[in-house]
């Protein structure tokens, strides 16, 4: 019997593969589309039974070609560029793929865990899984919303387990792919490496300058999550997947660059003395934002946990430290 892993040549599909590789498990279908094809790094110190593109995907699982081989599907696949105008695109992509998918693993009745997105609150100041509380801002965050949605009408006919993840601000190994659209903590060390410091927006919002919150959760604990559920097939359910502490953008750059100086053999010093010293910098809040940013979010975790997912979570002070140690390695 294969695990199936959508998106398993990207940033959370990858990290995903790996993990299941650590438990011993190598009977994997990794599904993407490669047209970035440099994505196939992510997935050379990975096994896999299987690589199939997304679309032929599709067209096997309607022929029959897997029916009564697959035991689960991991779908993280999407497109996540929250940039993307295409509508059409993007609700094809993430919307009626998904769809299919789930369709199928209720037919062949075996556990469905999907990747679901924070953006489905949009502006809202309160990020708990509640249809009130939902307003996307843009033409990704519907797609995901709009799938959320329709699992929620299907709750009382499911067959099999279906778990959806909302996703927060997610960084670690594994994204270099992605550019601009790649965590914070990815985008600052680079700009600690090129410039010897790193850019923050200014205060905006009632938040002062580099205060901006978010809810940055480590890849490797998106990972944990997702196989809590893929080890509990009855627990069915939207859950938030945040830490559900949030941190300031602040903190968020004062542990890359501190990790950064532990490789250079240099001292931490204290976030005044960062800015002071130029090493963290403030630009002005870009016009072109006002109004389309979220300066706070923060997980409610609680049916996460009433769910029996039980470990902590690493917040950014432990979590980038080790994602800057696994850049290092590569650099």
């Amino acid at each position: 019997m294969y695990i199936v892993v959508t998106g398993a040549a990207g940033f959370i599909g990858s990290n995903i593969v790996r993990a299941l590789n650590a438990r011993g498990i190598s009977e994997i279908i990794a599904v993407d589309n490669l047209k970035q094809g440099d994505k196939f790094k992510n997935l050379v110190d990975c096994e896999i039974a299987h690589y199939i593109d997304k679309d032929d995907f599709i067209e096997q699982l309607d022929a029959g070609d897997f029916d009564n081989d697959i035991s689960a599907i991991l779908h993280q696949g999407a497109c996540s560029d929250t940039m993307e105008q295409d509508g059409q695109y993007m609700l094809d992509n993430n919307y009626q793929y998904s769809l299919a998918l789930l369709d199928y693993c209720q037919i062949e009745e075996i556990p469905f865990i999907y990747a679901s997105s924070a953006s489905v609150y949009g502006a809202g100041r309160v990020f708990r899984e509640e249809r009130e509380l939902e307003g996307p801002l843009n033409v990704y965050g519907y797609s995901k919303f709009l799938f959320d949605q329709i699992v929620r009408r299907r709750w009382d006919d499911l067959s099999s387990q279906v778990v959806g993840l909302r996703y927060f601000n997610v960084y670690g190994p594994r994204e270099n792919h992605k550019g601009r659209m790649a965590s914070v903590a990815w985008h600052h060390f680079q700009q600690y490496r090129e410039q010897g410091k790193v850019k923050l927006f200014a205060g905006c919002d009632g938040y002062a300058d580099g205060e901006q919150r978010r809810d940055f959760v480590s890849v490797e604990d998106v990972v944990k999550v997702n196989l809590h559920f893929l080890d509990n097939p009855k627990q069915s359910g939207i859950f938030n997947l945040g830490t559900g502490q949030a941190q300031s953008f602040n903190q968020l750059a004062a542990a890359n660059v501190n990790a950064c100086r532990r490789h250079e053999g240099k001292e931490a010093l204290p976030l005044a003395q960062l800015v002071s010293e130029g090493i963290i910098e403030y630009i002005p809040f870009p016009p072109a934002l006002l109004g389309k940013y979220q300066s706070f979010t923060e997980a409610d975790i609680s049916r996460l946990r009433d769910s029996g997912y039980e470990q902590p979570f690493l917040d950014v002070e432990a979590g980038v430290s080790r994602y800057i140690d696994w850049l290092y390695e590569r650099a």
